[in-house]
């Protein structure tokens, strides 16, 4: 028996049931609190105390029909088990409190709501360690499985042991707010002061040259946990809204870290105790060893478990001792604490029982059932998401399980959608999986034609902006939205990704000596051979952006082309027009296949024999136009930029430059 069921057992069984204070003594006695102990936490004489204890020891004998005391309390009770009498009391308690209230599942379980339950020992750790000095909380769980309800019972602890209490909610935040660093931080130092009711001081703390962490934590430090007598229990709410800002959620978590660490030396910061509740993962490249999520106790909330669901039932007033209609109501919803509620509520009505269970579930996934208003949110979610709504159509028509992108699966599990073991993913219940395989069905063709559409105007729009009219090859631009998507399918899929980077030797004396249109000309021919030379060299490649109506000649200069190791069928390549006389060649192959393309490029521009001969200032290396070229290759990783990979090829063909021209050098 817990000590839960020991209280409702007392409220029904006694007349006047329960008073506040008894309360207070039974579960406080139920920890082995001693009578000093619950006089100060109580603020009430130690007399007083002691003879609440006296009477209440009296009443659980008479009641169990056995001594019970302070010593021998838990040791006694514990050891009983719930039998039919006590069943059949607690039925006609909630029936009878069912029959003068019943609480609509909106918002956090009030704190003297008899709704609430307990998922030990999560509520009891949770407590232990907000009771440590410095101490971190980080509760994760999707939308509605009761981290509010939680948080707020925390609250109320941290309030009756004398701690000061802020509670920071992050949706309330202005878009403004997150404009930068130094902003955010102002906002939220601000805040806690005004939940303190302390009067902001920002400007005699925040100091320009040592930036705004380190203003933020001396403001904390120097002023608010020095201005309080007692600890202080910081909650952040919703920090899923900072994770969309990476650099701030980055900066944010290696703060708390830090704050977290100084506590450990620090007595000022020993007042601090911070819970974070959140439903989603971060993606923010940090290392483990600077974020706030592997520090202090990780809370993850759990489905209810069937017992739970018939102690619920049971608070409602409902006989689901047989376990069959709690059975029937899991199998619709799972062991969603809300979802739970809300067939509760609508099962009892007032004066008893008025709910058909058969009925309510063969409704429920439609949109005559009593859970159409809170589905219809995610789908109007889900249509400003397309991503999302195309990542949870997948998992609902499979048969067993999918994988998803690991942004859109945490997103989706956030929202509570889906369960997510690993990388697999499956409905979080059958009530998602009926109600989202019939609504996403007709969003999806919609979603399907008018995402055709936008393909095709997207592709009339993309050729205008981003080709290089001269060259009929892609822009800078262009290219630079294009290698940072195709590094990010490395970073993914561990694969390689080459940059080769080609200019034209001395080619702004060979415009000024034969002119504009002979420039653009040479430009022209370079071009096309740059590209014959990627085709032939990488066979059949996925060209990924080009003008494909521009012609490759086949000349007989590629008829001795080896064909072997470098033409991947799987490859993806893209030649742009950098700059000037510059030319970039991204691919996904290895440093080996980029240095073999790099070095045939330079072959066969020498090969076209452009004359190049300049009397006046007597001549230069060769008699042709020549072209340098610079090569990285890399396995790019989550810590790493593209901008790694264009200095290094920018070095190399600098470095090519300065080795006399005409020539490869991998960087």
């Amino acid at each position: 028996m817990t000590i839960d069921e020991v209280v409702l057992l007392l409220k029904a069984s006694q007349a006047t049931g329960l008073t506040t204070l008894q309360e207070i003594v039974l579960r406080s006695s139920w920890e082995g609190k001693t009578y000093t102990n619950i006089a100060v936490e109580a603020d009430y004489a130690e007399d007083r105390i002691k003879k609440v204890a006296v009477d209440l020891w009296q009443i659980l004998s008479d009641f169990y029909k056995e001594p019970i005391n302070e010593s021998n309390l838990r040791q006694t009770l514990e050891n009983h088990r719930l039998g039919k009498a006590h069943q059949q009391l607690l039925r006609e308690f909630y029936q009878a409190a069912a029959a003068m209230s019943l609480e609509f599942p909106s918002g956090p379980v009030s704190l003297n709501s008899r709704f609430y339950i307990s998922r030990p020992p999560i509520e009891e750790l949770a407590y232990a360690e907000m009771a440590q000095p410095g101490s971190v909380i980080c509760i994760k769980a999707p939308k509605k499985m009761g981290k509010s309800s939680l948080v707020l019972r925390l609250l109320a602890r941290a309030k009756k042991q004398g701690f000061r209490t802020v509670s920071l909610d992050f949706q309330q935040a202005d878009k403004t707010v997150f404009a930068n660093l130094d902003k955010f931080l102002r906002w939220f130092c601000a805040n806690v002061s005004r939940e303190l009711q302390l009067e902001p001081k920002l400007n005699d703390y925040w100091d320009e040259d040592m930036g705004s962490k380190i203003s933020c934590s001396i403001y904390f430090q120097k002023y608010l946990l020095s201005a309080l007598e007692t600890s202080l229990v910081l909650v952040l709410n919703e920090a899923d809204w900072v994770f969309e800002y990476q650099e701030i959620a980055g900066e944010l978590l290696t703060l708390v870290r830090s704050w977290h660490e100084q506590a450990k030396a620090g007595e000022i910061w020993q007042k601090l105790r911070l819970v974070l509740v959140y439903s989603t993962e971060i993606f923010v490249p940090i290392k483990l060893t600077q974020s706030a999520f592997n520090i202090g106790l990780p809370i993850k909330l759990p489905a209810f478990t069937k017992e739970q669901v018939q102690d619920l039932a049971q608070r409602h007033g409902l006989d689901w001792t047989d376990g069959k209609d709690a059975d029937s109501l899991m199998a619709m919803v799972g062991g969603h604490p809300y979802l739970l509620r809300l067939a509760l509520y609508h099962l009892v009505g007032k004066g008893g029982l008025q709910g058909n269970l058969a009925q309510l579930l063969q409704q429920a996934p439609t949109e005559s059932g009593i859970y159409h208003e809170y589905l219809k949110q995610y789908i109007l979610v889900l249509k400003d998401e397309p991503q999302l709504a195309d990542a949870l159509y997948q998992v609902i028509h499979a048969t067993n399980y999918v994988k998803l992108e690991p942004i859109l699966a945490d997103k989706l599990q956030g929202m509570g959608l889906i369960n997510l073991q690993g990388d697999r993913c499956t409905p979080t219940c059958e009530l998602y999986r009926l109600y989202f395989i019939e609504h996403l069905k007709n969003n999806q063709e919609l979603n399907n034609n008018h995402v055709e559409r936008l393909k095709q105007e997207n592709q009339k729009l993309l050729i205008l902006s981003s080709l290089d009219e001269l060259t009929q090859l892609v822009n800078r631009r262009y290219f630079q939205t294009y290698l940072q998507i195709e590094w990010q399918s490395c970073v993914r899929q561990r694969t390689p990704i080459s940059l080769i980077l080609c200019d034209i030797d001395y080619f702004k004396i060979y415009n000024k000596n034969y002119g504009i249109a002979a420039g653009d000309k040479c430009l022209q021919e370079i071009a096309n051979t740059i590209c014959n030379c990627v085709k032939c060299s990488l066979g059949n490649s996925t060209f990924s952006y080009a003008n494909r109506s521009m012609a490759y000649p086949t000349t007989n200069y590629f008829a001795n082309l080896p064909k072997g190791d470098f033409r991947d069928e799987n490859s993806e390549v893209l030649v742009a027009r950098y700059g000037g006389e510059e030319f970039a060649i991204v691919a996904k192959i290895d440093v080996a296949a980029a240095m073999y393309v790099a070095e045939y490029i330079r072959e066969q521009v020498k090969a076209l024999a452009i004359q190049c001969e300049y009397p006046s200032i007597g001549g230069l290396p060769a008699a042709v136009l020549t072209v340098s070229l610079g090569v990285a290759s890399i396995i790019p990783k989550v810590e790493t930029e593209p901008a790694n990979l264009v200095n290094a090829a920018e070095k190399a063909l600098n470095q090519a430059k300065r080795q006399g021209r005409d020539r490869v050098v991998l960087g």
